[in-house]
């Protein structure tokens, strides 16, 4: 049997039951009971200070509010569907346990407030704890790109062997990534954290309510500013949908670097057994999971960002019951962001670089030949000339099956007669990654600076 709902007043007949289904949230918006209790309280503390409640009722209210919150979290507490969302199913059994004094709790608020309220207080958390998980494997990786600072292995463009590089300055690569994704959430938290309590349900109320008050109580940065625009925009929750997608985006691009990587055509890395699984029928199998769920999970996120900005893209002012619709990605993209970002960072401690195999990768495909031809330019060949003398001698050392290092001096200088004897100390892969010593370069002096500037940066987090 359906119980009586506080808003039926004006109606006569019950809700259908197949509407009722259709248009209950609790059974996802339960999550937000603490955020809901907790604005409550503070609403109901205002109120009082305000002299629209009696001490007596706010004690009461904040009395029955605690037992509740504890029924709930050691399960005691009973959610009815019918009574649609968490914000009526709590004021509804505090009226049960208290009386009069519950039905005087929503005194100047409306939904429509409640809910912004219980939002922004839920994704502060959010953000919250996912740049502490982002902080952590930020710490990972740094400690891992100065172990590797002077690791050599392949750097690609389209997939082709480009230029030596370092294993450390790859890793500060994805570590570059991350630190852009927590300054977004950092961005994205002071919109956050604004309240919308006291604009009710769209145009304010004529109680003399303090909102600075329970701003202040909430540990809100301040009040939105116009009453309509705090109960009807989601762009706080699209703006966190954003950065969420971005953020595995970037894992999904390490995570695919670390497939391709643990493959037998290149062998560079080995990942954990822990964070591994075999085949049912291959017993040979061993296969990176965790780097490929994180690679497949970043398409749910980016699609509950679109799924976000489609339940707001046609909404009128102000509220609508479109916003239901606003809880399920966020809570999605929340879980899979903080997720992915723990098992990532667990998953990185038990991680074996192959030095040897990425050398060797390293030295195919002629890498240093723009080595080669700055070598030209330096001595007074322009560079696209230079271009051009290193381009033929690729070609014959290609025919030839030589790397650049091994053509023969009489050969190059058949290309070029600024080439000499020395042209062989800058065909070296160390000679070519120690060359790129400025900021930003991939030297291992400058990586090992690089890694040790982004360790400090990191402790100043205090996360």
């Amino acid at each position: 049997m359906s119980q009586k709902k506080p808003w039926a007043g004006r109606f006569s007949e019950d809700t259908d039951a197949l509407m009722e289904t259709f248009s209950e949230s609790v059974s996802f918006d339960w999550r937000l009971y603490r955020q809901d209790i907790r604005g409550s309280i503070a609403h109901a503390r205002m109120l009082q200070a305000a002299g629209v409640l009696s001490e007596e009722d706010f004690g009461d209210i904040e009395r029955g509010l605690r037992e509740i919150e504890s029924d709930i979290e050691r399960g005691a507490f009973q959610w009815s569907e019918s009574l649609e969302d968490v914000h009526m199913n709590i004021e509804a059994e505090l009226t049960r346990r208290i009386g009069d004094a519950g039905k005087r709790l929503h005194t100047g608020r409306s939904r429509n407030d409640q809910v912004a309220t219980d939002m922004r207080l839920y994704l502060r958390e959010g953000i919250d704890r996912i740049a502490s998980a982002m902080t952590g494997l930020q710490r990972t990786l740094v400690d891992l790109a100065g172990k590797e600072a002077g690791t050599i292995m392949p750097g690609y463009t389209h997939m082709q062997s480009a230029q030596p590089v370092t294993l450390g300055h790859h890793i500060l690569a994805w570590n570059e990534m991350l630190d852009r994704d927590y300054q977004r959430l950092l961005d994205c938290r002071e919109r956050v954290n604004v309240s919308p309590l006291g604009a009710a349900a769209l145009a304010g109320t004529g109680y003399p309510i303090d909102r600075q008050m329970t701003a202040d109580e909430l540990g809100f940065g301040g009040v939105c500013a116009n009453s309509l625009d705090a109960v009807s925009d989601r762009d706080f929750v699209i703006e966190f949908g954003a950065a969420a997608a971005l953020i595995m985006v970037h894992l999904s691009r390490i995570a695919e670097e670390l497939v391709l990587w643990s493959s037998e055509g290149s062998g560079f890395v080995e990942l954990g057994d822990a964070f591994c699984t075999g085949s049912s029928i291959m017993p040979q199998k061993k296969n990176p999971d965790v780097a490929e769920l994180i690679r497949g999970k970043s398409g749910r996120v980016s699609g509950n960002l679109v799924a976000l900005l489609m339940v707001m893209k046609g909404q009128p002012l102000a509220y609508n019951r479109d916003n239901q619709e606003d809880k399920e990605p966020l809570f999605d993209s929340m879980d899979t962001v903080e997720a992915g970002l723990r098992v990532f960072s667990a998953m990185f401690t038990q991680v074996t670089f192959h030095r040897e195999a990425m050398y060797r990768a390293a030295s195919r495909g002629h890498p240093t030949a723009t080595d080669l031809a700055d070598y030209l330019v330096r001595k007074g060949v322009p560079f696209r000339d230079a271009h051009g003398v290193v381009a033929r001698i690729v070609d014959h050392a290609a025919r030839d099956r030589l790397q650049l290092e091994q053509v023969p001096l009489s050969v190059m200088q058949q290309h070029s007669d600024a080439i000499g004897a020395d042209v062989y100390d800058v065909l070296t892969l160390e000679g070519s990654v120690a060359s790129r010593n400025h900021v930003g370069g991939t030297a291992p002096e400058q990586v090992t600076i690089a890694a040790e500037n982004a360790a400090r940066r990191l402790q100043e987090r205090g996360a």
